[in-house]
């Protein structure tokens, strides 16, 4: 089931005014909180953000962020400096688990990482530079393409590169 959700998880950019049930939003940030961890440091905040010009805003400290604008909520990942690996194992089971339940989702990088962490009040000190965009898809996900990725024996190596 799991890699049914792999194989099928798409980007969703666009989103229908459907209410996601607060259940399910609760399940999604459990799905982060529970995500493994260096040393299980757990470094993360998660900020929950359903307010419309709150999201319009931080859709505008980004190239490629528009998507929060029309998103139902957006979660922004906040930690101490230099626990990417974590913050990226946290989005990807709060996407897993959003998918699970039929709720689409984006990731938008903060290229004006500074003007989105006042938008969002977060402290000096602490780091925040993606935020997730939620909501029930507008569009039927994109089939599944025959070569869309490329083939495993292009990707993984045997003991040495060669």
């Amino acid at each position: 089931m799991v890699f049914d959700l792999i194989r099928t998880k798409r980007a969703v950019r666009k989103f229908t005014d459907e209410n996601v049930p607060q259940e399910i939003i609760r399940r999604i940030l459990d799905a982060g909180r529970r995500a493994q961890s260096s040393k299980n440091d757990q470094p993360w905040h998660f900020i929950l953000i359903h307010d419309r010009e709150t999201l319009n805003q931080l859709s505008k400290c980004g190239r490629y962020a528009g998507h929060l604008a029309g998103a139902k909520f957006g979660v922004a990942l906040v930690s101490e400096p230099n626990y990417d690996f974590d913050l990226g194992q946290a989005a990807a089971y709060m996407q897993l688990t959003a998918w699970e339940h039929g709720v689409g989702s984006c990731l938008a990088a903060m290229w004006e990482p500074e003007k989105a962490k006042a938008i969002l009040g977060v402290p000096d000190g602490k780091s925040m530079d993606i935020v997730i965009s939620f909501g029930y898809p507008a569009e039927p996900p994109a089939p599944l393409k025959k070569g869309g990725r490329r083939p495993l024996e292009d990707v993984v190596r045997h003991e040495k590169w060669r």
